[in-house]
C-alpha cells in the first residue's frame, strides 16, 4: 500500500460523528443538519427534464475530453459571466465529473517537477486540497485566515523561499467556510509570483454564483485585467452543484492554461473519468439557463436575512461576500458548541477546527463553527432560533 495514505486525516464529517457518537439530541426536536454543503433547493427542471431524455447516452463510451458542445455552452457561459474575451473550447477547457475529482488530480498531474515541493492552502481549507497535496508526496504550507483581516489571506507577508518551492496555489474565491473573496490586487501580486517561480494557481470557484451583492471576481477575469491573456499559470474549477443545486450529477469544468491542461487531459485519458454523455446534455442544458440561478440566489438571499436577523443579537456573525456559509465566532470551545448544541436543540453544526490545521500551536478555525444554510427557509430559520435560545441559555460562557 501507498505509504502515504497512513499520513492523511480523518474527514472532518468523521471526525464530528466520533465527537456525537455518545451524544443524544434532545428528543422533542427533530434534528436539522446545517453541516455538509449540500443544496437542499429543487433541481431545475430544465436540466432533468433533459437528462430524462438523453437516457440513451449509457449505451456510448464518453470522450475524455467531454463533447465539443458542451465546451462550446461552458465557453459562452464563462466569457458572459467572467468578461473574457475569448476562452477556446478545443485548448482551455475540460470537462470533469465534479470539481472534488479533478482538483485532487490536477494535483497528482502538476506536483512533482521541483525539489521539496510544497502544496500551499488557505487555512482553514477544504480537505481536498491536503489531501492531494500528501498523496502527491508534497510538502503542505498552510495560509491563515483570520478573524482580525476579515477572514483574507495577507499574501505579501508570504516569504520568498515559500513561492520558490510552491509549485501548487489554492485558492478558494469565495472562500469556504469564511465567504471572502480574492480581490484584483490580490491576484495582481499572486501572478508575478506565479510568473517569477513558476508554479500553478488553482482557483476553486464553485461558490462564485452565490452572491449578494457584486458578483465576485473570477481568476480568469482577473488574468484578462492584468495583461495575462493566455491565462498562464492559471486554472479555474467550476461545477453545477452550487450552482444548479445538481450536486449528484458530477458535472464542473476546469479552464485557463492551455499548457496545463493538454498534460491534463492525457492524465484523464489514463484515469478514466470522462463525464457520462447523457451528464454531459444536461450539463448544457444547466449552463444555458440563467433564470434558476437567479432564482437561487433569491432564495439564499432571503434566508441569509432572516438568519442573520435571529443570529446577529446572539453571536459574532457576519454575512459573507459570497456563498452559503456563516462562519460565527463563539464565545467558547467549538467543539463543546457543537455538542451541547446537539444535545440540548438538536441542532449539527461543524466545529471550525476540524477545517483546520494547527500551525505553531495555532489552528484560525478553532472558536468557530460552518453552519451550511442549504436546507429549505423554515428549517434554517428554526436552526437559527434554536441556536439564539441556546446563546442566551449560555450567554455567561
Amino acid at each position: 500500500m501507498n505509504p502515504l495514505i497512513h499520513s492523511l486525516h480523518p474527514y472532518p464529517f468523521q471526525k464530528l460523528a466520533d465527537l456525537l457518537s455518545s451524544v443524544e439530541p434532545n428528543g422533542e426536536l427533530p434534528v436539522i443538519k446545517l453541516t455538509i454543503g449540500e443544496p437542499q433547493h429543487d433541481a431545475p427542471s430544465i436540466v432533468l427534464e433533459t437528462l430524462k431524455n438523453a437516457l440513451d447516452g449509457v449505451s456510448k463510451y464518453p470522450l475524455t475530453k467531454g463533447e465539443n458542445s458542451l465546451r462550446e455552452a461552458i465557453s459562452d457561459w464563462a466569457c458572459n459571466r467572467f468578461n473574457l474575451p475569448q476562452l477556446s473550447a478545443d485548448s482551455q477547457i475540460l470537462p470533469v465529473t465534479g470539481t472534488r475529482e479533478a482538483l485532487f488530480a490536477i494535483t497528482q498531474a502538476l506536483v512533482g517537477e521541483k525539489k521539496d515541493p510544497l502544496v500551499v492552502s488557505p487555512n482553514p481549507f477544504y480537505q481536498i486540497y491536503e489531501g492531494a497535496g500528501i498523496l502527491a508526496g508534497a510538502e503542505l504550507h498552510y495560509l491563515p485566515c483570520e478573524a482580525d483581516k476579515q477572514y483574507k489571506i495577507d499574501y505579501q507577508a508570504v516569504p520568498d523561499s515559500i513561492w520558490q518551492r510552491c509549485e501548487l496555489l489554492f485558492v478558494c474565491s469565495p472562500n469556504n467556510p469564511a465567504g471572502s473573496v480574492t480581490t484584483l490586487d490580490e491576484y495582481r501580486f499572486l501572478l508575478e509570483k506565479a510568473k517569477q517561480y513558476n508554479f500553478a494557481i488553482i482557483a476553486d470557484e464553485c461558490y462564485s454564483e452565490i452572491y449578494f451583492e457584486e458578483k465576485p471576481l473570477g481568476l480568469l477575469d482577473a488574468c484578462i485585467q492584468l495583461g495575462n491573456h493566455d491565462y498562464s499559470n492559471c486554472l479555474i474549477f467550476q461545477s453545477l452543484s452550487k450552482r444548479s443545486n445538481l450536486p449528484g450529477l458530477r458535472s464542473g469544468f476546469v479552464a485557463g492554461d492551455a499548457s496545463l491542461l493538454k498534460p491534463f487531459l492525457q492524465y484523464r485519458t489514463y484515469h478514466g473519468c470522462a463525464m457520462p454523455l447523457h451528464h454531459q446534455l444536461a450539463s448544457i442544458t444547466a449552463w444555458n439557463d440563467e433564470a434558476h440561478v437567479a432564482n437561487n440566489r433569491d432564495i439564499y438571499q432571503r434566508k441569509f436575512k432572516q438568519v442573520l436577523d435571529i443570529l446577529s443579537p446572539v453571536i459574532s456573525v457576519s454575512k459573507p461576500e459570497a456563498g452559503f456559509y456563516l462562519w460565527p465566532k463563539l464565545p467558547m470551545n467549538d467543539e463543546e458548541f457543537c455538542t451541547k448544541l446537539y444535545h440540548e436543540e438538536s441542532v449539527l453544526v461543524l466545529p471550525g477546527s476540524y477545517l483546520g490545521r494547527d500551525v505553531d500551536g495555532h489552528n484560525p478555525g478553532q472558536n468557530h463553527v460552518r453552519m451550511a444554510l442549504v436546507a429549505e427557509e423554515s428549517e434554517c430559520v428554526e436552526a437559527a432560533q434554536r441556536i439564539a435560545r441556546f446563546m442566551k441559555k449560555h450567554q455567561n460562557l
